[in-house]
């Protein structure tokens, strides 16, 4: 049972930074793709960022050159550097995972959910 916990989500003051993260537990497969999704109220869920397996990431216009991707193998966790925020940021954050060697951009694509962590930026 894969089960991923978001922490690192606050009020922050525009042109701040916070880190988000999201520990992942009950993988079997080797392949696997782990991205960020954000959520504002009234809004569709966005894809902001995704990670494969072999390390390449992507990121969507409306955070490139902002946001950063990472995760630590050792700890099964995924990070999310977010910088310079603004307050079109401030969303509820999900972290989640699909069983495949490749990354869509689509919620319906992914298979795991975390809980959400609210970033707030005012």
């Amino acid at each position: 049972h894969v089960q991923l916990v978001e922490s690192g989500g606050g009020l922050v003051q525009p042109g701040g930074s916070l880190r988000l993260s999201c520990a992942a537990s009950g993988y079997t497969g080797n392949n696997y793709c782990m991205a960020w999704f954000r959520q504002a109220p009234g809004k569709e869920r966005e894809w902001i960022s995704s990670i494969l397996t072999a390390g390449t990431m992507s990121y969507a216009d409306s955070v490139k050159g902002r946001f950063i991707i990472s995760k630590d193998n050792t700890k099964n966790t995924l990070y999310l550097q977010m910088n310079s925020l603004k307050p079109e940021d401030t969303a509820m954050y999900y972290c989640a995972a699909s069983s495949t060697w490749y990354c869509l951009t689509t919620p319906t694509s992914f298979d795991f959910w975390g809980q959400g962590t609210q970033v707030t930026v005012s």
